[in-house]
């Protein structure tokens, strides 16, 4: 059988194929991710008091890394098939981390000389990351699953964007805990924590994502 045949009768009722299936297979893991990084965090560190979540101060948390999700979860969805263009979700990606960034720097500049310190360290910043990090784990596994059943070409920045989005899940499990109430504390802290994470989805992609 000649080659064009075979293709034809591959391709033979085949039909289109499915839209947004790369969305489909990360949007569940993605929630999935979420609640067991919202479990563990309430079960390891506990709940932060009531009263905090009548102030901004983890609104601000959640909305950060839901809205830093929301991007890498289109970057990762666009760098999950080939030749996709990711020009826009990267822009994105980079305009809430800017975002983040400059509301952080308004907080510690607003910030009395002598408390600045305090602020952009607060009480956690050695283990916040970490925290962030532990928490983002089982969306990173559920995110680099999905993106292996799709076809990433690039599996090094397939895997990176894969963790950011699982970090800015671990990121929104650990608000429901972290007591911390400066923005530049969250600007430098959880970011790291979510860069490490983006960190260890880029070392395992080439391992785990190619095909």
């Amino acid at each position: 059988m000649k080659t064009d045949a075979l293709i034809d009768l591959l391709a033979r009722d085949a039909g289109p194929a499915p839209r947004a299936l790369a969305a489909r297979r990360l949007s569940p893991a993605a929630a999935a991710g979420l609640l067991m990084s919202a479990a563990i965090s309430i079960a390891w560190f506990g709940v932060i008091p009531a009263p905090m979540f009548a102030t901004a101060v983890p609104w601000t948390k959640m909305a950060y890394a839901g809205a830093l999700a929301l991007a890498a979860g289109w970057l990762t969805a666009r760098l999950s098939r080939p030749a996709a263009p990711t020009a826009q979700p990267r822009r994105l990606t980079v305009l809430v981390l800017l975002a983040m960034a400059a509301v952080g720097g308004v907080s510690l500049a607003a910030t009395p000389p002598g408390a600045r310190l305090d602020g952009l360290l607060g009480h956690s910043w050695a283990s916040c990351p970490w925290s962030v990090l532990a928490l983002s784990l089982p969306a990173l596994a559920a995110a680099l699953w999905s993106v292996r059943g799709l076809a990433p070409t690039r599996p090094r920045a397939a895997g990176f964007a894969a963790g950011l989005l699982a970090g800015s899940v671990g990121a929104f499990g650990y608000a429901l805990s972290c007591p911390e109430a400066s923005p530049a504390f969250v600007a430098v802290w959880y970011t790291l924590g979510i860069a490490v994470t983006g960190a260890v989805g880029a070392a395992l992609g080439p391992r785990l994502l190619r095909w």
